[in-house]
């Protein structure tokens, strides 16, 4: 009466609890035989990964007497279908270790595993094993296996496989369709759609995904309506798509058009009004949102944090926190949040930060350390931000960049120049901040000729000078007195000049006393900003200084006329 018993609740859904005791009354009566049945409808029972599920199921498996291939087959497959690649291969291997017969179901959740975590040796041994163990004709290892090709790049042997195959099925088609979308052969992938014998909707989202992806929207919108079926992905790949062209309107036209929309759909337009700058529709969205989840305040958070509003990113964190939401930040959270902070010149935030991360058990990755660097230069703590950039495990551009530039607007400009030559020897390319930061430290040490060559060679590393590049320069070349050069920089900009390269240029001539070129500057900065009382002062104390009181005098009466008033003096760094 027993077995039936314990049969018939093997046969319901399964908490943990019930598990142990149903697997209490299985060692009891010595039915063992009854274990790999529990293992399979506890693990089927779990919706979502648990890892105490998952650690009891590895206890059963490594306290069995006679271990089986079912079990073991079972809690692998459950693994990679859970997104825990690396306990998945681990466990597999172990399994092999044992000498268990793998099961189709093992091996193609230990190649999917394989090719999620970029294991290419782990999945050529596994594909030996297809051949040792004779399943080289089951349709799901095949597939398994061009899949796992096509996601580590090596299309070559991802076509061998796929023309190997006797039979195929969609999932095949669209595996070997993946692949040379990823590998951006965008010709062959067409070649391979165009032979689907029966394409499913994952086959047209794939090279709709593929025409968005290269802004060839046009196409996109053409493969779009000869769709037979069409789901909540494929417009949602329609509406990502125009975003990346900067093309929003489209994307809201979309988006309007949707019947149903999830999550993806909102925070897809939320980035693009981020990505134009329209904050306040990106909020408008926002709110109208019924179930906001992390990635929804995390877009909106870096909406702000990205568009120079810190104080409204730190505002919706604040209210992210808040119990009742049950919404817990992650890292990328974080790094928006110390942005905002860094535009604030906020550095206490950052130890109250790092320990928070601590306390919700968040790793510290080199994405957050770096925010973190950015933070702590700004604020002008730049041994702590060193601290930061020695402990990273990987030091990459943005890394690099941030400490650069943080050395630079620290007075520290010969650590910035020998940041840059490590980052050289090192072979990594330098960025648009890169060149700031580099720029500003020449700038800082009065160092023209250096500066001069600096960014002459942005263009031999692919970095086109923007007015903020051309700006630094001017300052320079000002600074040192090299008036006309500055002027003639700024003649060759290939873009209209901003108030930042012009007040430079205006500041420089206050320096030197210059009226002629004083003028020509000041008259650009009243055009641009007309209400700003400080270009008028600049111009002002010029002419006072060459003895052309008369024109000091007009130019004070303008601004009190205008009720013009002066910018108060501010720093971004709190004072403790």
């Amino acid at each position: 009466m027993l077995v039936p018993r314990i049969k018939s609740f093997l046969n319901n859904q399964l908490t943990i609890k019930q598990a142990k005791q149903i697997h209490a009354q299985i060692l009891i009566s010595s039915l063992n035989h009854l274990q790999p049945v529990l293992v399979h409808q506890l693990l089927l029972s779990t919706n979502n990964y648990s890892t105490s599920v998952f650690l009891y199921v590895q206890r059963i498996l490594y306290h069995s007497r006679k271990p089986d291939a079912f079990s073991w087959g079972c809690t692998v497959r459950f693994l990679s279908q859970h997104g825990q690649f690396e306990e998945a291969y681990a466990l597999y291997v172990k399994m092999q270790r044992l000498g268990l017969y793998s099961t189709t179901h093992a091996i193609s959740s230990a190649l999917r595993a394989c090719a999620r975590t970029e294991s290419k040796t782990g999945g050529i041994s596994i594909h030996a094993q297809v051949h040792r163990y004779g399943v080289c004709n089951c349709v799901f290892v095949q597939t398994a296996l061009v899949d796992m090709y096509a996601k580590l790049g090596d299309m070559d042997t991802a076509k061998r496989v796929f023309d190997e195959m006797p039979d195929k099925n969609v999932v095949s088609w669209n595996s070997i369709l993946s692949g040379y979308l990823k590998a951006e052969n965008l010709e062959e992938a067409q070649r391979i759609f165009d032979e689907i014998p029966k394409k499913d909707v994952i086959s047209w989202n794939a090279i709709l995904s593929g025409y968005a992806k290269i802004g060839n929207m046009d196409l996109a919108l053409s493969f779009f309506q000869q769709m037979p079926e069409k789901n909540l992905a494929s417009w949602n790949t329609m509406i990502s798509g125009y975003v990346e062209c900067g093309e929003i309107e489209s994307a809201q036209r979309f988006f309007d058009m949707m019947h149903q929309r999830n999550n993806v759909s909102w925070i897809t337009m939320i980035a693009g009004y981020s990505k134009c700058g329209d904050v306040k529709s990106a909020r408008e969205l926002f709110d109208k949102m019924r179930e906001k989840d992390q990635l929804a305040f995390n877009a909106m958070i870096s909406c702000y944090a990205q568009n120079s509003q810190p104080k409204e990113a730190l505002n919706l964190f604040d209210e992210m926190l808040k119990a009742g939401l049950s919404i817990q930040p992650d890292g990328q959270t974080f790094a928006s949040v110390i942005s905002a902070c860094s535009q604030l010149g906020e550095s206490r935030f950052g130890s109250w930060i790092e320990s928070y991360i601590n306390k919700l058990g968040i790793q510290m990755d080199d994405h957050i350390a770096t925010s973190l660097i950015d933070l702590y230069s700004k604020c002008g703590d730049i041994d702590k931000a060193y601290n930061l950039f020695h402990g990273l495990r990987k030091k990459d551009v943005v890394a690099y960049s941030a400490m650069i530039l943080g050395c630079a607007i620290n007075g520290k400009a010969v650590d910035a120049i020998i940041l840059f030559q490590k980052m050289v020897d090192a072979q990594i390319q330098p960025n648009l901040v890169t060149f700031t930061g580099l720029l500003t430290a020449y700038n800082h040490a009065g160092l023209v000729e250096e500066g001069y060559q600096c960014f002459n060679s942005m263009t031999d590393n692919g970095a086109v000078p923007s007015t903020d590049h051309y700006a630094i320069m001017v300052d320079l070349l000002g600074r040192a007195g090299r008036l006309e050069d500055a002027y003639e920089l700024i003649k060759s900009m290939p873009m209209k000049p901003h108030t930042g390269v012009w007040g430079a240029l205006l500041l420089a001539c206050s320096l030197h006393n210059n009226v002629e070129f004083g003028e020509i500057a000041a008259q650009h900065c009243f055009e641009l900003e007309p209400g700003t009382a400080g270009y008028y002062s600049l111009l002002a104390n010029i002419y006072a200084s060459v003895g052309r009181w008369h024109n000091a005098r007009r130019l004070r009466k303008n601004m009190e006329r205008k009720k013009l008033d002066k910018i108060p003096g501010c720093s971004w760094t709190e004072s403790t």
